[in-house]
């Protein structure tokens, strides 16, 4: 008889935890629907309410919580409606979870994404900035509590999958050269970089490959999302920045490769679908049923690799000096981010502007060490305040 895994998804109303909730809907023998939580869609919520019916919804907008509390009364649905951040942190670490999907984007994801580690859940690893800004600290934070870590990220699963069973944290241990990590290169990978300057919203988030919220969808086109990933990858396998090197990969089809000493490349293939390093994940160390169809391989014909021009991409050059720096600079550069892709989104600067303000805030921020939750979100706040600072002097 399976043992039936109760699961919080925080994060529930966004792709990756609408596709996590396609996979548990393929196996209800498998996982109960413990907590959701969102931000402010009340209207999505309420149907995943309706359908999986957790024993908590948690809305991190306290007028949305009202709205949502309302509204499951009039259903008749017996969940239990709560709001703001400690009850995201209380979901987290229910004891009668023992695994959470964290999938909230954006810094908002730290706070419940260790209070699942300091718990000793099952951590499915989505939220990027959680190992992005406190990269050392949650990684010391799983070993001391016993936690187990899988990462959701498709190129991070591909890795993990790419890696012996025995791997320990040692890549040299185990024969690893380089870890290779793929990238679509966006929808800009080919435009004329004097374009680049009149880049819309909408097409920013017109990802070729992808079906993605509109923030990824934005880091992706300027490379930023992989800049992010190779600080990750950096924690995650315990991985020298040398020791990671960004493939373009158009087709996306390769998620990701891991090199050896003896000259093997290892990769993990399939269709660009994220229910599939979901499955494998939430499955593991089984191999469970995705809803992903089978990766025609006469149908995708070829594959090309092409090596990332820094011009083109100055985000992800930063993201590698961000890391190279260390202490607080991946968290100054995630930060300043975040208010440079808002900012873009809400058309109050271009789109060539991004890496322009994130260079500004590093250059600003002064570079010192972190060891504790609370020096990441002061970096954090700091970071935003500096940029928004400079987009009001644009204006």
């Amino acid at each position: 008889m399976k043992t039936v895994r109760q699961i919080t998804i925080l994060g529930s109303t966004g792709s990756i935890g609408e596709s996590t909730l396609d996979v548990i809907a393929r196996h209800p023998d498998r996982f109960r629907v413990a907590a959701l939580t969102a931000h402010k869609n009340v209207e999505k919520m309420l149907l995943q309410c309706q359908r999986f019916r957790p024993c908590y919804a948690v809305m991190l907008d306290t007028e949305s919580a009202e709205q949502l509390a309302k509204a499951i009364q009039v259903a008749g649905i017996d969940t239990e409606v709560l709001s703001g951040i400690e009850s995201l942190e209380k979901v987290a670490s229910l004891p009668e979870v023992n695994t959470v999907m964290a999938a909230i984007v954006g810094a908002a994801g730290i706070r419940p994404t260790f209070a699942a580690a300091r718990t000793g859940k099952l951590v499915l690893l989505a939220n990027k900035e959680t190992l992005v800004m406190a990269g050392r600290i949650f990684m010391d934070l799983v070993k001391q509590h016993s936690a187990t870590l899988l990462p959701i990220d498709s190129e991070h699963n591909a890795i993990y999958q790419s890696l012996p069973h025995r791997f320990n944290g040692d890549l040299a241990a185990v024969g690893v050269s380089r870890i290779l990590l793929t990238a679509s290169g966006g929808p800009f990978r080919c435009s004329p970089l004097a374009s680049l300057e009149k880049v819309t919203p909408e097409q920013a988030c017109a990802h070729p490959n992808w079906d993605m919220g509109q923030k990824i969808s934005v880091d992706s086109a300027t490379m930023m999302n992989k800049g992010l990933e190779v600080i990750e990858a950096h924690w995650l396998f315990d991985a020298a920045p040398d020791k990671i090197q960004v493939v373009i990969h158009p087709q996306s089809v390769i998620h990701s490769m891991v090199a050896y000493i003896d000259g093997s490349v290892i990769a993990q293939l399939g269709n660009p679908d994220m229910r599939t390093p979901i499955a494998h994940a939430m499955g593991y160390p089984d191999r469970i049923e995705s809803g992903v169809s089978a990766l025609d391989m006469f149908k995708v014909a070829h594959l090309d690799f092409e090596q990332p021009d820094f011009e083109r991409f100055p985000c992800l050059r930063l993201a590698y000096q961000a890391l190279g720096a260390g202490g607080n600079m991946p968290a100054v550069l995630n930060a300043a981010n975040e208010i440079a892709v808002e900012s873009f989104l809400k058309r109050r600067m271009s789109f060539t502007a991004i890496p322009t303000m994130i260079a500004h805030v590093m250059q600003t921020v002064k570079q010192e060490e972190i060891t504790t939750l609370d020096d990441v979100l002061r970096t954090d706040r700091l970071a935003r305040d500096v940029a928004l600072e400079w987009l009001e002097s644009l204006h």
